[in-house]
């Protein structure tokens, strides 16, 4: 895999490139197969064409070696697919690889003390590209808006002005004992993290849930609010304005969902 930013090509320049996060605990690779398949899918979305050598085993290896010549212990290792240049059809081009890689204490712990606000200026779409993570001058903006306004996060909306996600995630609100997440159809992203965590929850923990539109005034009403991140890894909401939140039982759900891993 290459790290080198001059062999990037379309990424570059057209910002043709999907991006995946895999988890790597105790220097075992975790949830490999929810991973790669969402790799899969996200290419097939963005109409790119998928080597032959493109199975769970080549990434496992791939993820593992990248692990091992770090010294990884525990971490985020994203991975970047993108189009090379290519004279015939572009959905004929050949892709290639690169890596980003996050040293974290555990990519299944929870951190606590992130602050956010609702951005209005801008909204996001809700096709099917917007579940994906792909570049997105929206998250840019957005970025640069916390930044001026000493935020961690910001609530991004859809276009009928509902919570879609945040710039790096999903959340999830507990509301009386019941976690409440946005659906995919409203500008979400596709998570397998937060896909495999709520399993845990509803199977295991049986919390209850519900899949529901919101507005941006269904926060304030929450008593706790997670934001789950496949690039950034899980982190309680502490304030949003001047609502302050609790994260208890997250702190105690998301504890026993860790220790359910190697």
């Amino acid at each position: 895999m290459h790290k080198n930013t001059t062999e990037i090509n379309r990424a570059m320049l057209l910002g043709d490139v999907v991006r995946v996060s895999f988890f790597v605990r105790n220097g075992s690779l975790q949830m490999g197969e929810e991973c790669y398949f969402f790799l899969m899918s996200s290419m097939r979305k963005m109409r790119m064409k998928i080597p032959l050598n493109f199975t769970l085993e080549f990434f496992e290896e791939c993820i593992l070696k990248i692990a091992s010549e770090q010294q990884l212990l525990h971490g985020i290792i994203s991975l970047f697919v993108y189009r090379k240049d290519f004279d015939g059809p572009i959905s004929e081009a050949p892709v290639d690889l690169l890596h980003e890689i996050q040293s974290i204490t555990d990519p299944f712990s929870m951190k606590e003390g992130y602050t956010m606000d609702v951005i209005k200026e801008i909204s996001i779409g809700t096709n099917l590209l917007s579940n994906i993570q792909v570049p997105s001058p929206e998250n840019i903006y957005a970025k640069v808006y916390a930044k001026e306004n000493e935020l961690n996060d910001v609530i991004l909306l859809n276009s009928n002005r509902r919570v879609a996600r945040s710039i790096y995630g999903n959340l999830l609100l507990l509301q009386d004992g019941v976690i409440k997440v946005v659906p995919q159809s409203e500008g979400a992203y596709i998570s397998p993290l937060m896909e495999n965590m709520l399993t845990y929850f509803l199977r295991t923990l049986h919390v209850k849930h519900e899949q529901i539109e919101m507005s941006a005034f269904e926060t304030q009403k929450a008593q706790e609010i997670l934001v789950v991140s496949d690039s950034h890894g899980i982190t309680a909401v502490s304030s949003i304005r001047n609502k302050e939140f609790a994260s208890e039982s997250f702190r105690q759900w998301v504890g026993k969902w860790q220790s359910s891993f190697v």
